[in-house]
């Protein structure tokens, strides 16, 4: 969501051990900057580097430099990772030449690969670490013994979906994961307006029992209120969880904070809004781009300030644990054996007992979560 999620959002999830999904409501080019920011936030192996000739030239160098935002090119023979490596330039080989000086070839500014300090590709990143502080290097070529050939399988993520035939046909297809829920978001409006989703609860766990037989993942995707929402989903068969409203108004998503009544507050919106479907890339996904009628299944609002992502998801993952610890369940896994076996089940609880589950019987209180 282009409210939620952009290179710093992703790069601070990542740290703690989620995802940022970069929303698309921007060009190509745009979200490959943000995914190279993130990529290259204390990255350890750079699996894919970008290499030049020796007979390229400086200017070649600071045109790849500008691209890529790299500062160490590795020289190869044929300009290519598995071929042979002949030296690597970095940022002080270049920093002081002169305007005339760029068209020089970079055989010429290279450090030659009999003055580096390489590691073969057993090393692991702590070994290369330490090879590094001895050294004092910055950068520790990886080489191996003969070239080998890796093909990367892309993961897809298909949905969004709340029907197991809706699901059988993604996974026929050969998705990876799902993604579920339609409707259910706090700014979406799908169900209303078209009349077609599902309660989140249903939806999870009837897509969750059909995707356990072909092995594949599930993400809740919307309807998540609080930390014991996120229990709820993991405990109706979901791998993980989506958010969005929750993360929206945190320091890290994009966008400028605003008073309103004294409230500190952020921007926060559907995609399928008309404010984000001015967007090619909202238009697309919510079938609109070849009309001029636009068909909004989602709103443009507001949520209030929840400080640092740093400080909102560690308290997030601490209340998921305890809602397990107070289950008596280690694990996401061991919840998932224990929800297919019926050992683990779930209640309807009346308006007397939710009530009951609530504060109750006091004159006035403070409802402060973290």
């Amino acid at each position: 969501m282009d409210t939620v999620t952009e290179w710093e959002m992703a790069i601070a999830m990542a740290l703690m051990g989620g995802i940022g999904i970069i929303h698309s409501n921007n060009t190509a080019e745009e979200q490959a900057s943000h995914v190279r920011r993130v990529k290259k936030y204390e990255q350890g192996f750079i699996n894919n580097p970008v290499t030049l000739r020796p007979s390229d030239t400086v200017r070649d160098l600071l045109e790849t430099k500008e691209k890529h935002g790299f500062s160490g090119i590795p020289i190869t023979e044929s300009n290519e990772k598995h071929s042979k490596l002949l030296g690597l330039v970095t940022s002080r080989d270049i920093d002081f030449l002169k305007e005339h000086e760029h068209e020089t070839k970079l055989e010429q500014v290279m450090t030659p690969r009999s003055e580096l300090v390489t590691a073969p590709t057993s090393v692991t990143l702590n070994e290369a670490n330490v090879i590094l502080m001895k050294s004092k290097k910055g950068k520790l070529p990886v080489l191996n013994d003969k070239e080998i050939h890796k093909y990367p399988h892309l993961q897809v993520i298909g949905g969004n979906v709340v029907t197991q035939n809706q699901a059988f046909n993604l996974i026929k297809a050969g998705v990876d994961c799902l993604r579920i829920g339609m409707g259910s978001g706090s700014i979406c409006i799908t169900q209303e307006v078209c009349a077609v989703g599902r309660p989140q609860g249903t939806a999870v766990f009837r897509v969750c029992e059909l995707a356990k037989k072909y092995g594949v993942p599930c993400i809740a995707d919307g309807g998540i209120k609080n930390v014991g929402h996120v229990t709820k989903a993991l405990s109706l068969g979901a791998s993980t969880v989506m958010m969005g409203s929750l993360l929206a108004a945190t320091s890290e998503s994009p966008g400028e904070y605003f008073y309103q009544d004294g409230v500190r507050l952020k921007k926060y919106r559907g995609m399928g809004s008309l404010d984000a479907m001015k967007h090619k890339a909202s238009q697309s996904r919510y079938f609109s781009d070849k009309s001029q009628i636009k068909v909004a299944q989602g709103v443009s609002g507001a949520v209030q300030d929840r400080g640092s992502i740093y400080d909102y998801i560690p308290y997030l993952i601490a209340g998921v644990k305890h809602g397990k610890q107070d289950l008596g369940i280690k694990s996401i896994r061991e919840m998932h054996k224990c929800l297919y076996s019926g050992e683990l089940r779930f209640e309807r609880r009346s308006a007397a007992a939710r009530g009951e589950g609530g504060v109750h019987g006091l004159h006035h209180f403070e409802k402060k979560l973290y």
